[in-house]
């Protein structure tokens, strides 16, 4: 039987700050169980916890932060086997989702659920993006 393993972020990780938001909210970024790691919902939110007015800068941060992660499980974007994605203004905002996408994402494709939203975890926040990924 596989053990489950919680990632638990460096307090100097400069993608994340540290595991404060983790701590206080009570969540892991990863867990690795059953030869799969499962990655929390990751939002356009920079480390000093400030939040950009446009859709595209949060897509960009979500798939850095998303990237963080893989890269803490020693990981890359061709590991990931399924991607889901909530859009707070799917019709704004597909395109440009698609398009950065690409950037990380553009070989060994993930399955993909599109999911819009009414809202999120903060007033500000357009996107997320869950993700799990094959451990190696």
């Amino acid at each position: 039987m596989t053990a489950t393993q919680r990632l638990r972020l460096p307090e100097s990780d400069p993608t994340f700050g540290g595991n404060k938001v983790f701590d206080h909210f009570q969540y892991s970024p990863a867990v690795t169980a059953g030869g799969l790691v499962f990655i929390a919902g990751q939002v356009g939110i920079r480390s000093d916890g400030s939040i950009p007015k446009r859709a595209e800068e949060q897509i960009e941060l979500a798939f850095k932060r998303l990237g963080a992660i893989l890269t803490h499980q020693e990981l890359g974007f061709e590991d990931l086997v399924e991607l889901v994605s909530y859009h707070v203004r799917i019709d704004e905002q597909l395109t440009a989702f698609r398009e950065i996408k690409e950037r990380f994402i553009n070989r060994d494709f993930p399955t993909w659920t599109i999911l819009g939203v009414a809202s999120l975890a903060r007033p500000d926040l357009l996107g997320e993006i869950k993700a799990v990924a094959a451990a190696k």
